[in-house]
């Protein structure tokens, strides 16, 4: 081995040591173009550590994306505002400064089947893990099993931390099917647990008077959950048709 090819080996190991992956693959590639470009050596520098950043960056965030478990990529720009017949359209586009998850407030999107809750909510999702936010999306029915499941197992407070330790927790379609008493405790424990301590972001499709309905006719249940959701929250309701159906519409006319 060359001396030159040793000094190769030892600075991949030293990079490698200092976890400075990003710059072991591209530092010989910066130092050609440099060469090129007789660029400074502090220029080299900014270089390398400019492309190891951004690639740190990148890795964290598809890292957060990955833990939030958020569906398929939805982006606020590709959701359609003038479908709707009424939206809280401004309300709505203050939520993705994030702002309200330093403050631990909440929100909760009420609408018909097919308004486009879950796609403002996962673009929500995607918005916060950009900026740095730590995400965690499920749907109601899916966390409730998981629990349940954690509880018989004698697992429940480590489960909890999943939903609980997030910044940001996203829950999708409450109300579409019916929860049973130890599920409505346990979401009711998930909401306790985050009140004034980490925003939650829900969406439903029944009102809040008809919540009690979900929780197995228990209002009183219902009503501490909407007391604890909206005190430091709001509602953004939608109102219209579904969107998935627009096209079907238009073809039976």
């Amino acid at each position: 081995m060359s001396k030159q090819d040793a000094l190769h080996e030892k600075l991949l190991r030293d990079l490698a040591a200092l976890k400075l992956s990003r710059i072991a693959e591209i530092y010989r590639d910066v130092l050609d173009e440099a060469a090129r470009k007789n660029s400074s050596s502090l220029e080299i520098l900014a270089s390398l550590i400019g492309e190891e950043a951004t690639f740190r960056a990148e890795r964290a965030l598809q890292r957060r994306i990955r833990q939030a478990r958020l569906p398929k990529p939805k982006t606020l720009p590709d959701y359609d505002f003038t479908f709707p017949k009424r939206i809280a359209k401004q309300k709505i586009l203050r939520l993705f400064d994030c702002q309200f998850i330093d403050d631990a407030r909440c929100g909760v999107f009420i609408g018909p089947t097919g308004t486009g809750k879950t796609h403002l909510l996962t673009a929500l999702g995607y918005a916060a893990c950009e900026k740095g936010i730590t995400v965690r999306y499920s749907r109601v029915v899916d966390m409730i099993n998981v629990l349940t499941t954690a509880q018989i197992n004698g697992t429940l407070e480590r489960a909890l931390k999943v939903y609980v330790k997030p910044s940001l927790l996203l829950l999708d379609e409450l109300g579409y099917l019916p929860i049973d008493k130890r599920g409505a405790d346990l979401l009711f424990q998930v909401v306790a647990s985050r009140y004034e301590s980490g925003s939650i972001v829900l969406t439903t499709n029944r009102a809040f008077k008809d919540w009690g309905q979900i929780f197995d006719v228990d209002n009183t249940l219902a009503t501490a959950m909407i007391d604890r959701l909206m005190h430091h929250g709001e509602a953004l309701v939608i109102r219209g048709d579904s969107y998935r159906m627009k096209d079907k519409d238009q073809d039976e006319e």
